[in-house]
């Protein structure tokens, strides 16, 4: 008899809707955090720059986005961009979410089970959002819209590694490279995959489909009529990251059929990355440039120490 998909080895059939439910919001990057507060304390700042570092930041996006669109600020006018959701909800929201965030510790940490460190998932994030609104631009869709896709493609796995800690099951998933990933493992250990909890996640928190969808359909675009568009966009955002963020030999080239879709080219795909590295290298001047190497943070129990970039687990203390 075929094993049911939904099953999964722990003796219970799991769902990415109960999994995602655990995680409140994403966590934030060490890196951003201390710029962006003191840009925020600082009442020469202008709301442009507020915008370009909270672009920087999943968690914050995510959370302003999250707000924007709520009943209270929205009036029943979605927003799709953060720049946007910003000016809705004005500078002091903006203020008490990054406070917030700073005070509950929530800051980016190495995802355990897929052994990827803090500073890699925060870089692969940023790159796919700078790669997406590249591909955005020779197609006729929103870059806004594009780039924050790239920017919350790796939800999914945020919200399985915060559920294997808090179950202490010590799993490891490992993966391979484009265009499957870490797809297999997942859904022969879990019954589903990370861009379907990513997807889940983003419906949980009330982002649209054309948001949630090609999250969730982007290692296969094909399986989606209505959002193919963007789902294939984020396919090959992805080799763009990974040929912008590591050296060496590159990933094989996505399926020839979703390039054509797109009207692009290896050429063109190199160029891309090319420039993706280039901007990533503009990123890192932005946020190094007038930080400390060691930045202070102050938390419920006092001021804490972040060294560089990192953030280890042991440094969290857990929202459970």
């Amino acid at each position: 008899m075929p094993q049911d998909p939904s099953a999964s080895p722990f003796g219970t059939r799991l769902s990415p809707d109960e999994i995602v439910r655990l995680l409140r919001f994403l966590p934030s990057a060490p890196r951003v955090l201390p710029k962006l507060k003191g840009l925020l304390s600082d009442g020469n700042s202008s709301m442009a720059e507020v915008v370009s570092l909270i672009r920087l930041d999943p968690g914050i996006a995510a959370r302003v986005l999250q707000i924007g669109n709520s009943a209270y600020f929205s009036q029943g006018m979605r927003c799709y961009t953060v720049d946007e959701a910003v000016n809705r909800v004005g500078y002091d929201q903006v203020y008490e979410l990054v406070a917030v965030a700073v005070s509950s510790q929530v800051l980016i940490r190495p995802l355990a089970t897929y052994g990827i460190e803090a500073d890699d998932l925060w870089r692969r994030s940023v790159a796919c959002a700078l790669s997406a609104e590249l591909l955005a631009d020779r197609l006729d869709v929103s870059r806004d819209v594009a780039y924050t896709i790239g920017l919350l493609h790796c939800i999914g796995l945020v919200a399985i590694d915060e559920w294997v800690f808090r179950q202490q099951l010590g799993l490891f998933l490992t993966g391979g490279d484009l265009p499957l990933e870490t797809r297999e493992a997942e859904r022969a250990t879990l019954g589903f995959h990370n861009a379907e909890a990513g997807a889940a996640l983003l419906r949980f928190w009330e982002f649209p489909p054309v948001m949630s969808e090609p999250v969730r359909w982007q290692y296969l675009p094909r399986g989606t009529a209505a959002h193919f568009q963007l789902s294939c966009l984020l396919h090959l955002a992805k080799w763009i990251r990974n040929a912008a963020c590591h050296d060496g030999e590159p990933s094989p080239l996505p399926d020839a059929q979703l390039m054509r879709a797109l009207k692009v080219t290896r050429t063109h795909m190199q160029t891309m990355a090319d420039e993706v590295r280039v901007r990533l290298d503009g990123v890192d001047s932005l946020l190094d440039s007038g930080l400390p190497r060691k930045s202070c943070l102050m938390f419920p129990n006092g001021e804490r120490e972040i060294t560089g970039h990192s953030v280890t687990r042991s440094f969290i203390d857990r929202y459970a």
